[in-house]
This record gives structure tokens, sequence and C-alpha cells, in this order.
């Protein structure tokens, strides 16, 4: 079928729209039509060359949209099934047997390798030009920059009919993954610290989770005035403006001593260092934001060897199908307003919405698609 989708051609290259032919589904897929996508870091650093993907390629990873046709075999979701499009995952690897796919061993080809991971075509992309040259598909399972998407069925998410599917697409990634990381990884304790450095999009989404947790200290952490003024409206208890004050030290000052727990969201190395200072023996020190390929980070080493926890989170761990739910279901009760966060552009305008996210003008853009048929 004919599509409408967002195009990278060559590394640094920018986004631009054209018309493409995507596959109908096969066994075990599912076509979805994309009503919006979040736009997240995570696509700017691939098309920098951070993520290894093939170009020319669709990316987009945070698709929600309504299921208008299945391959044989489905039976997990059925045409007019509203859904979020969650990450793929073997589901044969040990990980993806322990219960943990977002950790499947066949990670960096289902997120990156540009064709389907799995069925009796994989390895092969999904678009191709009306000239019949190929074009990259399966970003994270679902090259989402598009109208229509050709994804793994047993990777989406059902959701309620009545709930706002432009909004939703951000819970595939950047605002689960600042949730999942409180309620997931962190899971704080009864009167416990939390510093969360960067209050950005995922940093405000875990400043939110870590509201509905038992913590009693909420520490966010950034340079611009406005967005610690938003963290104090979602649960933060202190903030630190770190081009006014040295962080680490605000942190110890503020918890009479180190944190119990800290959540890196920014991916800036020096920034990786403060966040681990900030916790002490037997405190946790969560990477969360996505640093340059081969970005590589110190530590002390007896402040560490003393109980330290450094621990790595991806998409906020555990598994679609719990945390996404739950995530929309905070919402409708005003628990979790993340929709406050969301800033709405059309597909063609996706340069400029990079751009706003880039000088900070949006916290999170989300691209809408006007489907020509």
């Amino acid at each position: 079928m004919r599509v409408t989708a967002a195009v990278v051609d060559e590394l640094g290259g920018r986004f631009h729209v054209e018309e493409l032919d995507l596959d109908e589904p096969g066994p075990g897929e599912a076509l979805v039509r994309v009503v919006a996508s979040g736009v997240c870091h995570t696509d700017t650093i691939t098309r920098h060359g951070d993520l290894p993907m093939p170009f020319p390629a669709v990316l987009g990873h945070e698709g929600a949209g309504e299921v208008v046709a299945v391959g044989d075999g489905v039976t997990s979701v059925r045409p007019g099934d509203h859904v979020v499009i969650g990450w793929p995952s073997c589901g044969t690897c040990r990980n993806c047997r322990d219960g943990e796919p977002r950790y499947c061993a066949r990670l960096g080809e289902a997120l990156c390798g540009g064709g389907r991971l799995l069925g009796p075509r994989a390895g092969q992309s999904a678009l191709r030009r009306p000239d019949g040259s190929p074009v990259h598909s399966h970003f994270f399972g679902q090259s989402s920059f598009a109208t229509h998407a050709l994804t793994w069925a047993d990777a989406l998410v059902v959701v309620p009919k009545d709930a706002p599917l432009e909004l939703l697409g951000p819970l595939a990634c950047g605002i689960a993954t600042g949730a999942g990381a409180v309620l997931n990884t962190v899971k704080p304790g009864p009167g416990s610290s939390l510093v969360i450095y960067g209050a950005g999009a995922v940093g405000l989404a875990a400043v939110m989770a870590a509201r509905l947790s038992p913590a009693t200290t909420i520490i966010a952490v950034d340079r611009h005035p406005s967005r610690l003024d938003l963290a104090v409206e979602f649960g933060a208890t202190h903030t630190i403006d770190a081009s006014r004050a040295d962080p680490v030290a605000e942190v110890h000052r503020i918890c009479d001593g180190p944190a119990d727990h800290a959540l890196e969201c920014t991916g800036v190395i020096p920034v990786v260092r403060q966040a681990a200072d900030s916790v002490g023996m037997l405190g946790t020190c969560v990477l969360i934001g996505g640093a340059p390929a081969g970005a590589e980070f110190a530590l002390d080493h007896l402040t560490t060897l003393w109980g330290k926890r450094i621990v790595g989170t991806l998409g906020g761990s555990g598994r679609s199908e719990t945390l996404i739910p739950t995530l929309i279901e905070l919402h409708r009760q005003g628990r979790f307003p993340f929709d406050r966060l969301v800033r709405l552009y059309d597909l063609t305008d996706l340069e400029t919405a990079l751009q706003d996210s880039h000088r900070g003008e949006v916290l999170k853009p989300v691209l809408r698609m006007k489907d020509p048929s």
C-alpha cells in the first residue's frame, strides 16, 4: 500500500516527507494506521550515527494508532483495536522467557537492524520507494514517522478506545522510560530520597512517578528555571539550578548526606559522575539518558566499592503491556499529567519539532499524521 513517511537518506541528513510503498502484513504481523508518534532524543542521535540504523530509513518509535489489518496467526489484536506500539523482542531468548523483553538478546537487531526481526521475511525491509529501491524499516520494530507502520503484532499494547491516541505514543518509550525507571527499577521505599538529573520529558515523568511512591524527598536538577518550576508542580520537593550551585553538594545538604537514589536522564558524561556521586553506600544510580556512541565515564573506586550500585535501564524496564495501561489509568485519574509535556506538530513539521526540542522550547514533540486516504 502507499503511505506517507518522513525519510532520512543519509547519516546526519534532514528528514523529508515522501510517499513510499509498505508491505501488507505477513504471518505474525499487524498493520497500524498511525494517529501520532512522539519525537524522542533517540531519533536524533540515531540519524547522527549513535545507533547503527542503516540509511535511507524511516525512524520514529513512539507510535500510537489503530490496527487496520493483521497477518496469519495473529490473535492478540484485531482490526479496530486502538494500540500503542511497544518494543519488539524475539520472545524466545533467556531474557524474554524470564519476563524481561526490554533486554532481549537480539535487542540491537530488533531496534535498528533496518528490517523485520522475525517471520519468513526476517531481515527484509517493509518499505520501498515507488521505483522499487528499499528504504529501511522497523526502527524499534515500527518506523512510526509515517501514516502507517508494519509491526510485530505481539509488540502491540491494546488501549481503551476513549483514551487520547494523539497523546499515547510517548508511553512506548520516553515517558515510560522515566516513569518505569522509578516504578520498576528504583522502587523507592518509605521515606527514601531520590534525585533526578535532567528535567526534560523523561526526568519530569520520573518526578511524576516518584510522587506516586513512598519517597519523601524528590529533588530535580536542571539548568532551566522553567523546567524546575514544572518539576515542583509535578511533585518535586526540592530543586537545584545546576547553573548556580554544585548539585552534588546541594544534594548532600538537602538530604543531610547522600541520596538513596539518583536518576541520570541527560546522557551528559560529566552529569553521570555527578549523579553517581550523589548517592552513597547502598545507594543506587540509574543510567537512563542516551550518551553519544563510545562514551565512557569514570567513578571513584573506593566509594563505589562500598555497596553503591550503578544500574542501566532501557525503556523503563518491565513489560509494556503492564506499564502502559497503568500510566494511562493514572493519567485518567489525574495523577500522571504527562499531557502537559506534549506539543503537537504535523508530520511535515518534523524538522521544526526537532529544532524546538533542541532549543528547549518544547518538552515532548508529538507528530500528528494526516492519512491521505
